[in-house]
């Protein structure tokens, strides 16, 4: 598995998820926002947390129309494999890679916590090392993360069994408690109409490790690099 990640000026967690995808044995590289193509035999093109430039108009609106991003939709559309965390599923709502929008959390406030998904099917390049139903605990940390789509939009969504990940409680029910952002449905990630590009707000890349507190996030990367 070779992954390029794509950095933009306020890109945070790019030395996290790298080390993430090390660790599953991926080879990982780099690619500056500005640059107008992949590294030569990319698998894996990932958009990491943090700030793009130009948040302060709309999360990933700028960024979104950056170089490196018609390298991303190109790849996307030969059936390559893009994520996006956080940041980056801003960012490819954003692009078009992916419908809908991320909106302010529905208390007007960042949130910052550990936070249980479940894990809605995982016959997908992402999330094979889990199982379906498994409810996995993760973190959280935006202040837009609340998924929106219109109500055509969002039932082919649902139809087409695109949704990823949803916020519920450590039982696996979905409760208001638990979905604090507000998002439409629990979603707290979802795949494009062919399922090799993964959008999702909270951050796997945090636990990969039982020195930081979980190793929850690991099943992602080692679905990723198997």
């Amino acid at each position: 598995m070779r992954a390029a990640i794509v950095v933009f000026p306020g890109s945070n967690r790019d030395g996290d998820v790298a080390r993430a995808l090390r660790l599953a044995g991926a080879q990982v590289s780099k690619v500056w926002h500005a640059d107008t193509a992949l590294p030569e035999g990319t698998d894996l093109a990932v958009l990491p947390g943090g700030f793009s430039y130009g948040d302060y108009l709309r999360c990933g609106a700028i960024a979104g129309r950056a170089a490196a991003m018609d390298a991303v939709r190109a790849h996307a559309a030969r059936g390559g494999l893009v994520l996006g965390i956080c940041n980056g599923f801003q960012i490819l709502c954003e692009s078009g890679l992916l419908p809908g929008v991320l909106m302010r959390n529905v208390n007007r406030r960042f949130i910052c916590h550990r936070q249980t998904l479940r894990v809605e099917r995982n016959d997908t390049r992402f999330t094979s090392a889990y199982a379906k139903g498994q409810v996995i605990d993760v973190c959280v940390a935006h202040g837009e993360g609340n998924y929106f789509a219109d109500p055509e939009t969002l039932a082919r969504i649902e139809g087409e069994g695109r949704v990823a990940f949803r916020y519920c409680d450590a039982s696996g029910e979905l409760t208001v408690d638990a979905n604090r952002n507000g998002s439409l449905n629990a979603i707290a990630g979802i795949y494009s109409d062919n399922r090799n590009v993964l959008g999702l707000m909270p951050h796997p890349e945090n636990f990969v490790e039982g020195l930081v507190g979980g190793t929850d996030g690991r099943g992602l990367f080692q679905s990723l690099a198997a």
